[in-house]
């Protein structure tokens, strides 16, 4: 026997394939191991911020946790800005109410001005206006619920419009005005055929007339399973964008004479968390038989907390102080409990229609209790009106919900349906025109 024989030989006894195998099983055996318990810290850790101990040790690479699909931007804290050149719009935006423009109005501290979000473990996307209205060609975008969406609305406007030129040729399809006693508002962008429309509806179902023989106490009623009549105006949205929770409480229901129906009778007994609760199964009834999963991209706004101090908002309450964000956490509200019903809504919904997202924006506006107008009110309020402690300075805070939306937006490739025939008749066009170049050469 030669020499490669002998090494031939050697190379297939027992011994050594024995000894390849358990090599082999050991390495898979380790390798098993480390992805397990990567899993179980997964697992384990709340949220992005703890997965820094992973980073370090190489067991994620920074670009993972940095995908826009994956990230919360509901946790996260306020960082300074480097500049206040950061901003992306001023007071002087033509479509503010006067209410908002609270440096004009008297404010002299600015520094509320100077604060961005930074979510934990992730950034957010650089707003992009121009790629924002290219995007949204031929559509609409539609914010339905209370004031606080008109607050978010005319953010968007003021952050949209940053990317016109002309900033005049925008104008309000039906020539109203914006100012805050207006419930119905749409706004032509018209080199994109674009509108952007805000609706007034605070309990986003029927509010109406008792029935007859109804006790004298009962003015009105909300009806928790009859879905707003304005609806059949927004069918067609591309983006819609709800909110709804601040007039759902004891005080503006019941102490005022409004309460609550249902099968077209009033139930007396029937409280304001357990009416919105079931007004949101209504709501949900109206999205999955009357919207187009394969058009319609949908948000339900989490609750935009409220900073009264010493006092509720008729009993002297205040926020006028109040020059930063909080620092001391444990003075910050748990979450709001109209949360809760939102958020179950819209997972109950994700099998029918994967394009209905939850905004969760409460968590970072808990800290900024220096947002309000408070006392720097538009002209003409009286002195001794209650501060406002509910609404946003703009710019401001809606600003960084509008920034969150976008990126939700990015995450799920939003473009509009028109858009999308668009790109697909141009594609087709380029392999026609690829076809014949083809024939002729």
């Amino acid at each position: 026997m030669d020499h490669q024989q002998q090494q031939l030989f050697s190379l297939c006894s027992v011994p050594y394939v024995f000894n390849i195998k358990k090599h082999f099983f050991v390495s898979l055996f380790s390798l098993s191991l480390l992805i397990f318990s990567t899993l179980v810290i997964f697992n384990l850790v709340g949220s992005s911020s703890s997965l820094e101990p992973l980073l370090r040790f190489g067991l994620l690479s920074p670009s993972s946790q940095n995908s826009t699909k994956d990230c919360d931007y509901s946790k996260g804290r306020w960082v300074r800005r480097t500049s206040s050149s950061s901003l992306i719009y001023g007071e002087e935006c033509r479509f503010l109410d006067s209410g908002f423009r609270c440096r004009k109005n008297g404010r002299k501290d600015s520094d509320y001005l100077n604060w961005r979000w930074q979510p934990h473990g992730c950034d957010l996307p650089r707003f992009n206006a121009s790629d924002f209205l290219e995007r949204s060609r031929n559509g609409r975008i539609v914010f339905v619920g209370d004031s606080i969406g008109r607050n978010q609305w005319e953010s968007l406007m003021c952050m949209l419009s940053q990317a016109v030129p002309n900033k005049s040729e925008i104008y309000e399809v039906y020539g109203s005005p914006i100012t805050k006693h207006k419930g119905f508002l749409s706004m032509r962008f018209p080199q994109q055929n674009l509108t952007v429309e805000y609706h007034r509806t605070p309990f986003l179902v029927v509010i109406g007339r008792p029935p007859e023989h109804s006790p004298q106490e009962i003015k009105t009623t909300v009806r928790v399973d009859e879905f707003n009549w304005q609806s059949k105006r927004w069918v067609d949205s591309d983006v819609l964008v709800f909110n709804s929770g601040h007039w759902w409480n004891e005080e503006k229901t019941v102490l005022a004479g409004t309460y609550f129906e249902e099968g077209r009778k009033v139930n007396k007994t029937m409280g304001a968390m357990e009416a919105f609760g079931k007004s949101l199964r209504t709501w949900k009834s109206w999205v999955l038989q009357r919207l187009d999963p394969d058009k319609s991209y949908v948000f339900f706004r989490s609750y935009s907390p409220v900073h009264y101090r010493n006092g509720t908002w008729n009993l002297g309450g205040l926020c006028d102080a109040e020059t930063g964000p909080e620092t001391d956490k444990r003075r910050m509200e748990p979450d709001a409990a109209h949360n809760r019903y939102i958020y179950e809504a819209i997972e109950e919904m994700k099998y029918q229609h994967s394009k209905v997202k939850f905004l969760n924006i409460t968590y970072l506006t808990e800290f900024r209790k220096d947002g309000h107008p408070s006392r720097y009110r538009e002209g003409g309020t009286p002195v001794d009106a209650p501060q406002d402690c509910s609404h946003w300075c703009l710019p401001g805070v809606p600003d960084t919900w509008n920034e969150i939306l976008y990126a939700q937006l990015l995450s799920m490739n939003y473009r509009t349906k028109f858009n999308l025939q668009d790109q697909e008749m141009d594609q087709k066009q380029v392999q026609r025109e690829g076809i014949t170049k083809h024939r002729l050469v």
